[in-house]
């Protein structure tokens, strides 16, 4: 499967509450609308929570980009499936609904997108969802590799060396779930950045990592955990040009 990743900037003058409603209860369904002709295989919403751990996280590495207001993702079973589904007529229409409405609330230019390919990293048959009232939170970490490093090699350190870090350290630092989402320059994109006006570059990639606040428990182990992960970190991300927060999933397509 490959993904589409939407990070989002909402419109000056509206609140955050003002534009996850407008997104989830507006927009979501025209998404949902053409999904059939479009070929989605899920989307879902990813809405950034107000909370103090996103400045914990920034602030241990030594401070960050802020926040995105949410994510889009959506996936396609194949590129193929995703490129034949918007070469159509009738998914030109429909894109065009979408990118009309996006405008309407999100602010496109600073909100940037790209495709990516999945690599599971730790419980990855689990079927855990962030869902508004569970104890789950989803934490999403859009970052940018080294200036001093290509894409590629950047990811191969991501997925060779982080990931076994990270794996090994899982139980340590309470993570239930970790996907690495690695960024591939395709054609595609473009032609969705182009659509709407962005301006901001694509990320790496993104880390996502599911964790239960009601098991959460700080301890020796588990700082020690989080000193060793952000010490890996500094060998291939650029932190002032990254970003992480934690965020509640809402599920709107789900055709697996």
């Amino acid at each position: 499967m490959i993904r589409l990743i939407f990070p989002l900037r909402r419109k000056p003058g509206m609140s955050l509450v003002e534009f996850q409603d407008r997104w989830h209860d507006l927009h979501g369904p025209i998404v949902a609308k053409h999904a059939t002709t479009l070929k989605i295989l899920r989307y879902v919403q990813d809405h950034t929570l107000d909370d103090p751990m996103n400045e914990q996280m920034a602030k241990a590495r030594g401070g960050m980009e802020p926040p995105y207001d949410g994510v889009a993702e959506l996936w396609w079973t194949t590129r193929e499936a995703l490129a034949t589904a918007f070469a159509s007529a009738a998914g030109q229409a429909a894109g065009k609904e979408l990118v009309e409405d996006e405008a309407k609330f999100i602010d496109l230019p600073n909100s940037p997108l790209w495709l990516a390919y999945e690599y599971p990293q730790v419980n990855p048959s689990e079927d855990l969802v962030a869902r508004p009232n569970s104890s789950l939170v989803k934490i999403f970490f859009p970052l940018r590799h080294l200036p001093n490093q290509t894409l590629e090699q950047a990811q191969l350190y991501w997925r060779t060396n982080h990931g076994p870090i990270i794996r090994g350290l899982a139980s340590g630092n309470g993570l239930k779930k970790y996907f690495q989402v690695h960024r591939f320059e395709d054609p595609i994109e473009q032609q969705l950045r182009t659509a709407r006006g962005t301006k901001v570059a694509p990320y790496t990639g993104h880390a996502e990592a599911w964790i239960d606040r009601a098991n959460a428990v700080a301890t020796p182990e588990s700082r020690r955990a989080g000193e060793i992960a952000v010490e890996d970190e500094r060998n291939f991300i650029d932190f002032k040009n990254s970003s992480m927060w934690i965020a509640k999933e809402r599920v709107v397509i789900d055709r697996r």
